[in-house]
């Protein structure tokens, strides 16, 4: 029960799209990521997500619409829609995100870019 630095924390890696676990709540995983560029076009049938922009503008790719979440701002992903994370002009964006341990990386989705693992800073 000790408070947690988000900006020291984001300082211990430096891997784009390899989120990081700095805490539970429950059994929701609260996590830190650094994103650049666009991800992979997912779903999570019954898990929603929550992401915190901390730095930089991001924006949600859904298949009718984008939305853009700017620093300082959230968004809440519901279970079942498609979703795809991405950034802009080549800035790397950091994120908080909350959402259940069991929640797979990119759903049903097997890319290079999925992790299977969540390294606990």
């Amino acid at each position: 029960m000790k408070p947690i630095n988000l900006n020291e924390k984001h300082t211990l890696f430096s891997k784009q799209w390899h989120p990081h676990q700095i805490a539970t709540v429950d059994d929701m995983q609260v996590i830190l990521a650094k994103i650049q560029g666009e991800f992979v076009w997912h779903v999570h049938e019954n898990e929603d997500e929550l992401f915190q922009v901390l730095k930089g503008t991001h924006y949600m790719q859904f298949r009718d619409r984008t939305e853009v979440v700017n620093e300082g701002e959230i968004i809440v992903v519901p279970k079942g829609v498609e979703h795809n994370p991405m950034t802009k002009n080549g800035e790397e964006v950091h994120l908080l995100l909350f959402e259940k341990q069991n929640t797979a990386h990119t759903g049903d989705v097997k890319h290079e870019m999925t992790q299977s693992h969540y390294p606990k800073i």
